[in-house]
């Protein structure tokens, strides 16, 4: 990073987007994971999605946020380091730098470079006396973040329910090696919750079209560093409610048998057959403190909506 008082920790990211998707694609059935969906475009097209009037997880968080930020202060403590996991546009962070007393710094770790450099320098200019040390790293790999000098304790941030991307067993191990990571401190972490399945499908297939283009942004950045050649009309988004599994699931639906040329391979596709990008999956408040708790976290506080759409959980590392 170059903007002023900015510091930069080393980081061995290796951006493995092209086998990642030739080897999700050479697999029955076929999948790409949705870390890649976080590139510049997709970021800002995840912004826009946060945006939207059926999308209710981004407000009700950020709501909880702010009527609670007094509480939540006084739990995380004075003068601690702040890591954010997935740290994206840091604007939910910006409720917790202003309620945090004397925090000694803040480590936001995301996957898309680009995407950080500019929204740390933004955070920069508002917060000039704030140590910042941005990662650009894969969070849900092994990381070594070590901790700042002077920090008191280290508060973990993982917002926007990004733990529901994961299957209930990678869930548990990420919390784990979180646990680790914030030993003697703790985490705050946003869970959405298990609702009316026409609020989450609205959610997710918005009548504008932007999760769609979210989802298919996965294949226009294969076409943009790749050399591919996706035609983006001839998939569609689908995103159905799966009740069983208490989980959103979506996909990229081929609409014709079609050949796509990727990194110098030809990948066949059937008439109607799905690419798996995401899983969204949803908790009831006492799950989530039970896998959190298997995770070696002694689960504290939480907060939720008077609708209990969403939540947001103190969990110390002990």
């Amino acid at each position: 990073m170059t903007a002023p008082g900015i510091k930069t920790a080393p980081t061995a990211f290796d951006d493995s987007f092209a086998r990642c998707i030739t080897d999700g694609l050479s697999r029955t059935p076929k999948e790409i994971a949705c870390k890649y969906f976080y590139d510049a475009e997709g970021s800002a097209l995840f912004d826009a999605i946060c945006a939207l009037p059926e999308y209710y997880q981004t407000r009700t968080e950020v709501a909880l946020l702010r009527r609670h930020a007094g509480e939540i202060a006084a739990l995380i403590g004075a003068e601690a380091e702040i890591v954010e996991f997935g740290a994206g546009a840091l604007r939910k962070v910006r409720i917790l730098l202003d309620a945090l007393e004397r925090p000694c710094g803040y480590t936001p770790i995301d996957i898309s470079g680009a995407y950080l450099r500019d929204v740390v320098r933004r955070l920069a200019a508002d917060y000039p006396k704030l140590t910042l040390r941005p990662m650009v790293a894969d969070f849900t790999m092994p990381l070594h973040v070590p901790a700042m000098a002077g920090a008191a304790r280290r508060g973990g941030f993982f917002p926007g329910s990004t733990i529901g991307n994961f299957r209930p067993d990678a869930a548990m191990a990420l919390l784990r090696r979180m646990r680790d990571m914030l030993d003697g401190g703790g985490l705050l972490i946003g869970v959405d919750l298990v609702k009316d399945p026409a609020l989450l499908h609205a959610a997710y297939n918005d009548a504008a079209g932007v999760t769609a283009a979210f989802n298919k942004n996965l294949l226009a950045r294969a076409n943009r560093e790749l050399d591919a050649d996706f035609d983006l009309d001839a998939f569609a988004h689908y995103a159905p409610y799966n009740p069983t599994a208490q989980r959103i699931e979506m996909y990229l639906v081929s609409l014709k048998r079609q050949s796509v040329q990727l990194s110098g391979r030809t990948v066949e596709f059937a008439t109607g057959e799905a690419v798996h990008t995401e899983d969204s999956h949803k908790y009831s408040i006492e799950s989530f403190r039970e896998i959190a708790a298997r995770a070696g976290f002694l689960p504290r506080a939480v907060w939720t909506d008077e609708s209990r759409l969403f939540s947001i959980h103190w969990l110390e590392s002990r």
